[in-house]
């Protein structure tokens, strides 16, 4: 019995007519695997993956290979989305086992969840150097029969393991930091240097993933003065070329402004055409901090502002759901006919262009943009995008040709969209949407962030339980409580709301998801990423808590929680809270030398610890002055700084980003880095700039505030 149609997932609901008898995980699967004393095939993908498509229709959709499952296994489906908990372990087990990784993730565990065999995609038939996966069941199903001793001795030896390597990643939370050492940052960049492809731009090779949170990294460190090393140039110019890559090429998509979740070739030519929200916003920071900080001759902030309200404009047309939260995702592929089609809804053919445009601005388009006969991803033709800076004349073309082309894809089937909304990933959106809109003075992108932010607080925080939901489906929430990167993220968001809005009800709920994750991932004086939501991924952990300190598609929770205590503490002057993110940051110093790439929201956060922070208050009646301060505040690339605003008297927002509404159920709480402070005795606004709470003399202009913020980036 296929036990998937009562799920909410949509990847789940994508395999209920399947004949294979699936579970989803949890205990009762576990149980049936030692009530009939078979193994675990646990299946893990999620709804916007080509490949979990592929594997579906070859392997689960076959009547006799559903047959075999069936006998032999008790097979568990699970949307990594949903259970990043349960894909992390197992991630690390199938690398272990097989030296690759990916989705769909085939793993195969004892009926306590300790895996023994794992792979990713297996074909239906044997392929060079691949089985096929009817050979892979019948081998492991010999093995679990023949030589079970041998097999379970296997998988105990990979649980001890796994809880061996997460040693690299504890952090002891009762002990004082070490210092930080700013030659770390810059030995860091050097690191980075050695891997870029200065060519396309980014890191590494082939498959080429957005890089976001080096970036971060990379941007701060370039609006630091470097005392002479040249890494401020460097980092300046590798962050200009990556973003300029992408920004130019076939992983944004040209007609619509959303990015793709990776790109096959290493000069992004050919993308995998899914579009994650979690990539997108951060991308959208990315840009939009990119244009604060005012560019270089290699990418310049004009364009990078245009690119960044594009994604703005992509990721609330295409994910924003009723009720203001942001879907998850919109699929690789697009059904056409009832066949899955990688791609098929961005891909274009020069005569398909030329119908839409006419020959001859159809012709100069595709020469612009390699199209060609021969289609560069499959035979139903190219992705639209330049690979180079368009000359302003192209760029008249372009905006003639553009908006033709996008009405007439609008007419075409169009991938699905994965609705449930995920808390981390929206809290990183409330955050970019929110700097994006002061940075931009698109003040709508603001109220999009109130929105999200407000379903956060409705839909997945439980206020009396202090416990924030990872998933909601329908604004409902459901299912495990937020990891450790669900409440870093909103936090974080929050924070960044609270800047640029001066609303204490945000500053109020990021402090309440502080305080709860805390309580929940900090316990023993060690910090976990999860809190032991299932006793099966205990078990494949080697019984110990896991901390995974490396950034993936997103930051890893660790280097999220570290940045939102970092600017908790500089708001709050909690000494305890600025030292817990201090023994996070002690995971660097082995990462900036061997490993950046992996480490970039740690180095992000690093800068700005090492700039003390700096923390501006905002203080005085609400007027132009003040809120020309207040603007000229939150378009600083200062790293680090933290701003605060004070409401109106009458509770409204009294700066000039915040939108009007009414939303008032968050209690508000007092924000230390506000109180006692004062306007001019004229009347007129001023800004406080301190470090650890230590305030100078209060600035009215905004030169001198510039001037002085200036000066603050070369005291660390």
């Amino acid at each position: 019995m296929n036990r998937l149609a009562s799920a909410y997932s949509r990847y789940l609901l994508q395999h209920k007519d399947n004949p294979v008898d699936w579970f989803p995980f949890g205990d009762e699967a576990f149980a049936e695997a030692t009530r009939r004393d078979v193994p675990v095939f646990l299946s893990i993908g999620y709804a916007a993956c080509h490949w979990c498509h592929v594997m579906a229709h070859e392997s689960f959709e076959d009547t006799q290979t559903a047959e075999y499952l069936n006998a032999h296994f008790v097979s568990v489906k699970v949307d990594r989305e949903e259970r990043p908990d349960v894909d992390s372990i197992y991630m690390a087990a199938t690398q272990a086992i097989s030296g690759e990784g990916g989705w769909p993730m085939s793993v195969f565990l004892t009926p306590d969840g300790l895996a023994f065999h794992a792979g990713t995609y297996f074909p239906p038939i044997p392929l060079p150097g691949r089985p096929s996966f009817r050979n892979v069941l019948e081998a492991v199903h010999e093995a679990w029969v023949e030589r079970r001793d041998a097999v379970e001795q296997n998988a105990r030896g990979l649980a001890a393991n796994m809880a061996s390597a997460q040693s690299a990643g504890v952090v002891r939370l009762d002990g004082p930091p070490e210092l930080l050492d700013a030659g770390l940052l810059s030995e860091a960049v050097s690191v980075l240097a050695r891997s870029e492809d200065a060519d396309a731009g980014g890191f590494g090779g082939a498959p080429k993933f957005p890089p976001s949170a080096v970036l971060e990294f990379l941007i701060r460190h370039a609006a630091v003065p470097d005392d002479g090393d040249g890494t401020a140039k460097t980092a300046a110019d590798m962050a200009a070329r990556a973003l300029a890559g992408m920004a130019r090429s076939a992983l944004r998509d040209q007609l619509d402004g959303g990015f793709a979740r990776y790109s096959v070739t290493a000069d992004w030519s050919v993308p995998h055409f899914e579009k994650m929200l979690y990539d997108n916003a951060q991308l959208l920071r990315a840009y939009s901090h990119w244009a604060r900080w005012g560019g270089n001759e290699v990418f310049g902030a004009e364009e990078a502002a245009r690119v960044a309200s594009a994604c703005a404009d992509w990721l609330l047309g295409s994910l924003q759901l009723p009720g203001g939260a942001l879907a998850s995702s919109l699929d690789a592929d697009t059904v056409v006919d009832g066949v899955h089609e990688e791609g098929a809804t961005y891909l274009w053919a020069p005569g398909q262009v030329k119908d839409v445009l006419g020959p001859e601005l159809g012709g100069a388009v595709c020469a612009m943009m390699n199209v060609d006969v021969k289609g560069t991803v499959s035979e139903l033709g190219s992705p639209l995008h330049p690979a180079r800076q368009l000359s302003p004349d192209e760029q008249g073309l372009w905006n003639r040709a553009q908006p033709a082309l996008l009405a007439a894809r609008t007419r075409r089937d169009q991938p699905a969209r994965d609705e449930k909304v995920v808390a981390g990933w929206n809290g990183i959106a409330v955050g970019a949407l929110a700097e994006a809109g002061a940075i931009l003075d698109r003040p709508e992108l603001v109220e999009a962030a109130e929105a999200v932010a407000g379903y956060l607080h409705d839909v997945h925080w439980a206020d009396e339980e202090q416990l924030l939901i990872r998933v909601s489906h329908e604004s409902r929430a459901r299912g495990i409580g937020g990891l450790l990167e669900d409440y870093a993220f909103c936090a974080d968001g929050l924070f960044a709301l609270f800047a640029v809005t001066g609303r204490k009800r945000w500053y109020r709920l990021a402090e309440q998801l502080i305080e709860a994750a805390c309580t929940r991932f900090a316990s023993n004086g060690q910090l976990a990423d999860s809190a032991a939501e299932s006793a099966q991924v205990f078990n494949a952990q080697g019984q110990h808590a896991a901390l995974d300190p490396f950034d993936n598609a997103t930051p890893s929770g660790a280097a999220a929680f570290a940045g939102a205590l970092l600017t908790y503490a500089a708001y709050s002057g909690s000494q305890e809270h600025r030292l817990m993110a201090g023994n996070i940051l002690g995971l660097l110093p082995p990462l900036a030398a061997r490993a950046p790439r992996v480490a970039g929201w740690l180095l992000a956060t690093a800068e700005a610890a090492l700039q003390g922070p700096v923390e501006a208050a905002v203080a005085g009646p609400d007027t132009p002055q003040r809120r020309e301060l207040h603007a000229l505040l939150l378009k600083s690339a200062h790293p680090g700084l933290v701003v605060a605003v004070q409401e109106h008297d009458d509770g409204g927002p009294g700066n000039a980003y915040a939108p009007a509404s009414e939303r008032d159920r968050i209690p508000e709480a007092e924000v230390p880095l506000l109180l006692h402070r004062s306007g001019g005795p004229d009347g007129s606004a001023q800004v406080y700039l301190c470090r650890g709470m230590v305030c100078e003399r209060p600035l009215e202009d905004q030169d001198a505030v510039q001037a002085r913020l200036e000066a603050m980036a070369s005291e660390r």
